[in-house]
């Protein structure tokens, strides 16, 4: 029975199909016989596996609808040739019609029937519609139009990025976090894409970091999301020291607290609401201060 033929794999039916087009010229269509190189197995055969959705074949489609799909060939001939300059005129237009450049899963190119984004990729990698090969859509946007090619990003140092925070810094008075959007005279870099590095690991990175980690640890700013615990023994201690200080209780808008280097009377009011950082929550500054001190 030929559902007890050998499983089948798309990829392995295109690898016959591109070894097919390379000895013959042609695209393999459910007539043309054996598939060379492969034992027992013909065209035919794979059309029906293909259409019946069995050897291991999940989706059900067609030997040619597969071809159209991931090689852009219309009904088995090869397809229309791409030039440099069409394929330029069509990412344009996708960019001034959607702000953005094209990539592989935004489909169909309007205008230009029987093609899109992922077959322009495939020709481009492969050599197919007259191109040479060896290339990506991503690395055909990097080299015409200047689009980063997030595949061939310059390797990283900590070093670097922390000249870029030092001059984020002097530039807006503030430490950047991974919104803060375009990095100055860095060749295309962005604060979300370097924390994508720090964190998974690219770009010659160690990985499992963050931009507010790095921060912290080598330039002693205030991570929030690992801010250390409170008490409010500790709380009271530098409420009394303020009262010493100023002859007035500290309140929410009392600025930065002077006894606690990077910690603010904002920032403790908010974890005696919400019960972060160790407290119970559910009070306020105000309140607390009623009960131990005034």
């Amino acid at each position: 029975m030929a559902t007890t033929r050998k499983r089948l794999t798309l990829k392995q039916i295109l690898a016959w199909a591109d070894a097919h087009r390379k000895q013959t010229g042609r695209w393999p269509n459910l007539r043309s016989g054996p598939v060379r190189g492969a034992r027992a197995e013909t065209w035919a055969a794979i059309n029906e596996a293909l259409r019946k959705g069995y050897r291991g074949l999940k989706d059900t489609d067609t030997l040619a609808g597969v071809l159209a799909r991931h090689r852009g060939v219309s009904r088995g001939r090869d397809p229309v040739r791409l030039t440099i300059k069409q394929m330029l005129a069509w990412a344009d237009a996708h960019h001034r019609r959607t702000g953005q450049w094209p990539i592989l899963r935004d489909g169909p190119v309007p205008g230009a029937p029987g093609q899109d984004w992922r077959n322009i990729d495939n020709a481009l990698r492969l050599g197919f519609c007259g191109l040479p090969g060896g290339s990506s859509l991503a690395q055909f946007l990097d080299k015409y139009r200047g689009v980063r090619n997030k595949k061939g990003a310059p390797p990283l140092t900590t070093g670097i990025i922390l000249k870029w925070t030092d001059a984020h810094h002097r530039r807006t008075g503030r430490w950047p976090t991974t919104t803060s959007g375009a990095v100055p005279r860095s060749s295309g870099e962005t604060w979300s894409a370097i924390g994508g590095a720090l964190s998974q690991g690219t770009r010659g990175l160690p990985g499992g970091w963050t931009l507010a980690r790095l921060l912290a640890k080598h330039r002693g700013v205030r991570n929030r999301k690992d801010a250390p615990r409170l008490s409010v023994r500790k709380i009271l201690t530098w409420a009394r020291k303020h009262h010493r200080r100023t002859d007035r209780w500290p309140t929410a808008k009392s600025g930065p607290v002077a006894a606690a280097t990077g910690e603010t009377w904002a920032a403790i009011a908010h974890a005696l609401i919400r019960g972060t950082r160790g407290l119970k929550g559910r009070t306020t500054l105000a309140r607390l201060l009623d009960k131990h001190c005034r």
